[in-house]
């Protein structure tokens, strides 16, 4: 798989999220290692979702995965916490705003 092909999947998964009811502006990046291998960033803004193949200078959390994680992660098989404590999920930056990617995820994943 390109990483062009995994990020149309991915960002057709984020942007289905029903993020209406929050206000807090979180702002991610993902550094995908090994297959399909690139960088992404996912945007929670004024109660909408962006997501776009560009680095994020000014995120508030940065994780590094493979694709098959995030795919795991995207499809609601696998808890971000349970990969992060797996160690199959890297995080720096804001643990308190990372936390907040499962929110997003659940809201996406409800949305299917």
């Amino acid at each position: 798989m390109t990483y062009a092909e995994f990020f149309a999947e991915i960002k057709a998964k984020f942007m289905g999220a029903d993020i209406s009811g929050m206000t807090e502006h979180l702002a991610y990046q993902f550094n995908i290692v090994g297959e399909a291998e690139g960088i992404f960033y996912v945007e929670a803004k004024d109660g909408e979702i962006h997501v776009e193949p560009y680095e994020y200078f000014d995120r508030d959390a940065m994780f590094t995965c493979t694709a098959k994680t995030l795919r795991k992660i995207a499809d609601g098989k696998l808890d971000p916490i349970a990969a992060f404590t797996l160690q199959k999920l890297k995080v720096e930056g804001s643990i308190e705003k990372a936390l907040k990617l499962k929110e997003i995820v659940e809201s996406a994943k409800n949305k299917e």
